[in-house]
């Protein structure tokens, strides 16, 4: 599923800074509740990955030795190491380990460039984490956090092929 115009459109117009702080706090509470999640890379953590979402105007680079997370517009340079370009929702489920990297790799739903044993690295310390977006997104909800977690679960599962489940 790509993300229709209507929906990304907006974020052209929206400032970077509030862009990445947003993202910001997923990632650390995704890091906070998955501490070892870079430690896994090894010799890996030193690169920088670089995540384009090909159906969004803004692009994720994660430096694990840091750890941060910066957003930039897709027009510029995104300085990394490996790059992975796809459509956000691959990405995501990428991301929880919904799907089957290789297959998605060879049907040509994403691209990689770069240094590949990184970003094998990744994805493999990725899927040993069972990160599960919605759980994590409730859980900065406070007192909404069953509402939050259980809609998006409801567009996850909208969202995700119902026969890409968790693979590994």
């Amino acid at each position: 599923m790509k993300i229709p115009p209507m929906v990304s459109a907006p974020l052209h117009f929206v400032p970077i800074p509030l862009i990445e702080r947003v993202t910001r706090i997923v990632f650390s509470k995704v890091l906070s509740e998955h501490p070892d999640l870079f430690a896994r890379l090894g010799t890996y953590r030193e690169k920088r990955f670089a995540f384009r979402p090909t159906d969004l105007p803004v692009a994720f680079v994660v430096d694990p030795s840091r750890p941060s997370l910066s957003v930039l517009r897709k027009s510029d340079d995104a300085k990394a190491d490996c790059t992975v370009e796809a459509k956000i929702v691959h990405l995501l489920s990428l991301l929880e380990g919904r799907c089957d990297a290789d297959a998605l790799f060879f049907a040509r739903e994403i691209t990689v460039t770069g240094d590949m044993e990184a970003m094998l690295a990744l994805r493999n310390a990725l899927d040993d984490s069972l990160i599960d977006l919605p759980t994590e997104l409730g859980k900065l909800a406070g007192p909404f956090a069953s509402l939050v977690s259980k809609a998006a679960a409801g567009v996850r599962g909208r969202v995700l092929p119902q026969e890409q489940h968790r693979w590994n």
